[in-house]
């Protein structure tokens, strides 16, 4: 059988303020038509570059600079941008990374993925709609009749995620580029996409090229395995025999690193037993553009903050978990109910006391690519806490971000570099930087470690687990990764539709789930590599 896809040689540049870096080199792979490869590495380590090859949608100062790639025999790394235009949507779908910067703020999500259908010939009018919402409903998104007319930012993260999923699938191509998929999504969801993945790539002989940081779920998923490291790949083959016998140090150490429901625990028992933040009855209800309806997205919430203790909220995409953090973070005005912190009323806080309390309690957000300025360096942007607050001299805020960055596992040249000259994982450990810059009581990370591979996201649990021995920090810890919640936290609230369902310590909810919906989260979780 020919290769649907064959990458020969292939090698990267991206143009710097001094020279040019060869992000990849020399990599050769290939896939047949229905089969999946996984490529899988640490932040940086290329793989996503190579993907962005393929379909020619590199960044400005990347070019190819090296080798060939063959899609159904046609080189396209010399292919002209008509030519890819129309090879793009239709022969090759893409799901990217990034949900937001990839969906237009302005368009409605129907028009969005209609708008791709109407491009390529697909469908128009009354069938491309009845196509889109044939597709929400497919990548697992509910009542699509009524989404369809929302804009991303009335979606949450996963749900934009699962739009992109959708929009890569409209047109029914030959090859799927995968870029972290899932990354954004609970495990339920998780599963319901990858078998429908897995479904067209059984019926229509659609090969997918998935990247991916999650090894667990490339050794469910992919057929062949490739393991990209500084830009080289060091070792490729079945997955199977690459997972069970791993031929490459590096190799070994990736699945060394991977959570499972397994692993040890990181955290001891909290230091304090008195409540730093308390929760009541919280609720918040927006309106629905349009249509004077309201929708209730948390609902009579409750539960406490341990001074010392991490407490972790998980439930699917939509649940109200992200929702509320941001009441708790006083980004959004709850409708009722009453958030506490240290013994005092967040909601009748003054603006000279939500100033005081926002240096006490730090976010690290879901999105690494929006909280991020891109006309900062990263340097700037971990420091910009301190000088908001105004502490230390100028000379001492660039130190502590150069101390916050290499906590963080980021050399000290990051510091001179543009959010968009990071990968996501990259921007993430920037972001955590940050967050802990003005050294805070509370945390709130809301899917803090999802965008990071797996020796970088153990280095980040591992360094908030010392930090919470140290400085007795506090983390309300927002994650649809159930291995990394057991593996650190004290308490858990298992959320759905807006209301916590199930509450207890991390071994009761792991060990004895008492809900229907906790015991189905359990099983979605791709397999363990133990």
């Amino acid at each position: 059988m020919s290769p649907l896809l064959e990458i020969r040689d292939l090698s990267v540049a991206f143009r710097t303020r001094r020279q040019d870096v060869t992000v990849v080199k020399n990599v050769s792979m290939e896939i047949l038509p229905g089969q999946t490869v996984a490529v899988v590495g640490e932040s940086g380590s290329g793989k996503s570059t190579t993907a962005a090859a393929v379909n020619r949608l590199l960044p400005g100062n990347g070019r190819i600079t090296g080798g060939q790639v063959l899609f159904e025999g046609r080189d396209l790394a010399t292919a002209s941008e008509r030519e890819m235009t129309a090879i793009r949507g239709a022969g090759i779908g893409l799901v990217p990374q990034d949900p937001m910067s990839n969906l237009n703020p302005l368009m409605r999500i129907g028009d969005q993925i209609a708008e791709a259908l109407e491009v390529h010939g697909v469908a128009t009018g009354k069938a491309a709609r009845a196509r889109v919402v044939e597709l929400l409903d497919m990548a697992g998104i509910t009542d699509p009749e009524r989404r369809i007319g929302q804009y991303p930012h009335e979606f949450s993260g996963g749900m934009r995620q699962r739009a992109l999923i959708a929009m890569g699938l409209a047109c029914r191509p030959r090859l799927l580029i995968a870029d972290e998929p899932t990354s954004a999504l609970d495990v339920t969801v998780q599963r319901r996409i990858l078998d429908q993945l897995a479904r067209l790539t059984a019926d229509m002989g659609t090969a997918v090229f998935l990247i991916t940081h999650d090894l667990a779920l490339a050794a469910e998923r992919a057929d062949v395995v490739a393991v990209m490291y500084q830009g080289e790949i060091v070792e490729i083959g079945p997955a199977a025999a690459i997972l069970a016998e791993p031929g490459h140090e590096y190799t070994r150490r990736l699945l060394k690193a991977v959570p499972s429901l397994s692993s040890v625990r990181l955290l001891e028992p909290p230091r304090a037993s008195d409540d730093l933040v308390v929760v009541e009855d919280l609720r918040k209800v927006y309106p629905l553009r349009g249509t004077g309806e309201q929708i209730t997205a948390v609902d009579a919430v409750s539960f406490t903050i341990p001074r010392g203790s991490t407490v972790s909220i998980v439930g699917e995409s939509g649940s109200g978990k992200s929702t509320t953090a941001n009441l708790l973070l006083g980004l959004d005005d709850l409708t009722s109910g009453r958030i506490r912190f240290d013994g005092t009323d967040v909601t009748a806080l003054g603006r000279r006391e939500l100033f005081a309390f926002r240096r006490r309690v730090q976010p690290v957000f879901q999105n690494p690519y929006a909280s991020l300025d891109p006309r900062y360096t990263v340097g700037k942007s971990v420091a910009e806490p301190l000088r908001v607050h105004r502490v230390g001299t100028a000379a001492e805020r660039r130190r502590t971000a150069a101390e916050l960055l290499e906590k963080v596992s980021l050399p000290a040249s990051t510091a001179e570099r543009l959010p968009h000259e990071l990968s996501g994982g990259q921007r993430q450990r920037v972001a955590i930087a940050r967050a802990l810059a003005l050294a805070p009581e509370l945390v709130v990370l809301d899917e803090a470690v999802s965008a990071l591979d797996v020796l970088v996201q153990a280095q980040i649990l591992e360094l908030l687990a010392d930090l919470q021995r140290e400085l007795g920090l506090s983390y309300l810890f927002i994650s649809h990764d159930l291995a990394v919640v057991r593996m650190i936290s004290h308490a858990v609230h298992v959320m759905r539709e807006g209301r916590i369902v199930e509450s207890g310590t991390a071994e009761e909810i792991f060990d004895h789930p008492a809900d229907d919906y906790t015991r189905e989260l359990l099983a979605a979780i791709p397999g363990t590599l133990a």
